[in-house]
């Protein structure tokens, strides 16, 4: 394989034209798990707004070619646990803890990913932002 083919294969991708591959402009994909920030019983006008600023947070993040992918979670699920694989109704956590939605995001390390996450319009309603680093694994 070649540097050119595992760096795309890394990537997920293929490179821009006209892009070197340097080390210095590897990036890593990592995950932002939203927790909180909703605001129940919010008018049509605060909700459109709140929307907008995720809006253009999405925008930036896309025009900087950091943005893959993210979507909102619906609030309920099922949980499934143990060795015998019980199925239970969930998640049930305080609201503030419930993970509301994802982002996969691109960027050079750790630090960068952090500062990128705080733009994020859900600190606007006491909400949180885990950032983790996706591990690759090479099959």
């Amino acid at each position: 394989m070649s540097p050119v083919d595992f760096l795309e294969r890394l990537w997920g991708r293929k490179r821009k034209t006209g892009t070197p591959f340097r080390k210095d402009n590897i990036m890593t994909n990592f995950i932002y798990l939203f927790r909180g920030g909703q605001t129940p019983g919010a008018s049509p006008e605060k909700m459109q707004a709140q929307m907008q600023k995720w809006m253009s947070w999405i925008e930036r993040l896309r025009k900087q070619d950091r943005y893959v992918t993210g979507e909102p979670l619906e609030s309920g699920g099922k949980v499934i646990s143990s060795e015998r694989k019980i199925v239970t109704d969930g998640p049930f956590a305080e609201g503030k803890e419930i993970v509301a939605g994802f982002f996969i995001i691109r960027a050079q390390n750790l630090n960068e990913a952090v500062e990128m996450s705080l733009e994020c319009p859900v600190f606007e309603n006491a909400g949180s932002v885990e950032v983790r680093a996706i591990r690759v694994i090479n099959p």
